[in-house]
């Protein structure tokens, strides 16, 4: 048996991989940054204050500060206006789509959500191609959003996308 290799944490409470996740994404607010800038396609500073949360501006600022330390997000100059900052998802950020679908479809099972079952459960059905999907608009730089804010969805009928398109639960995502 080969003797156990020394390893530095860096900081850390433990090695435990889920002990290290949750240092870095565990938080109610840096997992609905990152699901902001994965779905939603948000990207500014203004559209996650205004997402319909209520952080506060401190914490969003130490929680983007804390996700670009951690390398889950990068921050850009805006490509429509240098003077403001563009925040977009890095490979380890966009790795973490399988998490954010579990806690939407997890969520959707066990509590009463905004979001229509019927999606949610063709989304579950379908997981490959969302993550797929998500990924390709990642890659592509893709503007809109995957997904709307499920507080304006209509409770039987169609989501209204931000870009005007609507979302059926009938319809393939």
């Amino acid at each position: 048996m080969l003797p156990a290799p020394a390893y530095s944490y860096s900081g850390r409470r433990s090695g435990c991989p889920v002990n290290i996740s949750l240092e870095l994404v565990g938080d109610r607010w840096s997992l609905l940054i990152i699901r902001d800038i994965m779905v939603r396609a948000y990207h500014t500073f203004k559209q996650f204050q205004q997402s319909g949360e209520g952080i506060a501006t401190n914490i969003l600022t130490n929680r983007l500060r804390k996700l670009e330390a951690g390398g889950i997000i990068v921050a850009e100059p805006d490509p429509t206006d240098g003077r403001r900052v563009s925040y977009r998802l890095t490979e380890k950020g966009i790795d973490l789509a399988p998490v954010i679908l579990d806690l939407l479809v997890w969520a959707t099972n066990h509590e009463h959500t905004g979001a229509p079952s019927a999606l949610v459960a063709k989304m579950a059905a379908n997981r490959e191609a969302v993550i797929a999907e998500v990924r390709r608009r990642w890659k592509d730089r893709d503007p809109a959003p995957f997904l709307p804010s499920f507080a304006g969805a209509a409770a039987a009928g169609n989501l209204q996308f931000e870009d005007g398109g609507t979302q059926s639960p009938d319809r393939e995502v």
